[in-house]
């Protein structure tokens, strides 16, 4: 067994020519809340999230894909007592890549997460002349489940980077950890989430750590039968190395700094929004993966 480890370990560092843009770990891994929705006791909605990475090999540019994340997810909350709020995503997959050996996909269910967030506080100010102040603060966490299917065999000494991050899910239970502030000055406000997932292993295989940290402002409209909310902001992703065995897969993990902006529309207890992301930095996979811009569409319900 354990010549087979090093056996993987020794491919997985030198045979980069096989690598597609999942080097990077960019696919069914990707956990992302953005604006939460308002409601007072529950909420269910359907988000729609795409991205797509181009791959050219530094040490061999005829070596290339082009990589597109397609996913559907079902997600919803409802709060219990004052100050509780659980949250679950279940998503499923749409993803192809294009490259110098073919075209590949792969579909199906992804990693679900459930979590649980405690209201910290939540203090609140009136004015004579204009609305207030408002602020709140979330803490909480959660786990992301295995229901993903993750169907390599980690022992096979010819196994790749590229085969196992393509997969639909991680094969592992991992944890999450969130801190949600917003802050409301009349019509304006800002709303900052922290948010941290700690991997475990899969048969000696783990992904990368992942911290994302994200700063959106917006403005509330309130029209006669709509409210208009435009929003833009800045988001960071750091995700750290893969490991097999305890020892870091080499070309995995980066960084990212995404400027983006959208708009929610709120008519009644249905809430529209669309949110577009394009890279001002990054570093993906020794600078080989490139992110080429985000997005996503969401509809949600309030009870």
């Amino acid at each position: 067994m354990h010549k087979k480890i090093i056996a993987t370990i020794i491919l997985l560092i030198i045979t980069l020519s096989s690598f597609a843009c999942a080097i990077c770990g960019c696919g069914g891994s990707n956990f992302y809340l953005g604006l939460m929705p308002h409601f007072r006791t529950k909420f269910i909605g359907i988000r729609y999230e795409y991205s797509n990475y181009n791959t050219v090999l530094t040490n061999n540019p005829t070596q290339f894909s082009h990589n597109y994340y397609n996913s559907v997810q079902v997600w919803g909350g409802f709060n219990v007592a004052k100050r509780w709020q659980l949250l679950y995503i279940v998503p499923v997959h749409f993803n192809k890549q294009i490259d110098d050996d073919g075209f590949t996909s792969k579909n199906g269910l992804g990693d679900a997460s459930i979590m649980a967030n405690y209201l910290l506080f939540h203090k609140t100010k009136t004015y004579e002349h204009n609305a207030g102040i408002e602020q709140q603060l979330w803490v909480g966490g959660g786990f992301k489940l295995p229901t993903g299917k993750m169907d390599v065999n980690l022992k096979d000494p010819n196994i790749t980077v590229a085969d196992v991050n393509a997969q639909l899910g991680t094969g592992s239970v991992d944890f999450i950890l969130t801190t949600m502030y917003n802050l409301r000055i009349g019509n304006w406000g800002i709303n900052t989430i922290l948010t941290y997932k700690a991997n475990t292993a899969k048969s000696e295989y783990q992904f990368g750590n992942k911290f994302t940290g994200s700063a959106i402002g917006y403005y509330n409209i309130a029209l006669k039968h709509i409210n208009l909310m435009p929003n833009a902001g800045m988001m960071y992703e750091n995700t750290a190395a893969n490991t097999l065995s305890k020892i870091s897969v080499a070309a995995t993990g980066g960084y990212v700094t995404n400027a983006m902006a959208g708009v929610e529309v709120g008519i009644k207890k249905m809430n529209i929004g669309i949110t577009g992301m394009a890279p001002v930095s990054q570093y993906y996979a020794a600078g080989q993966t490139k992110l080429n811009w985000r997005g996503d569409v969401h509809v949600n319900f309030s009870f």
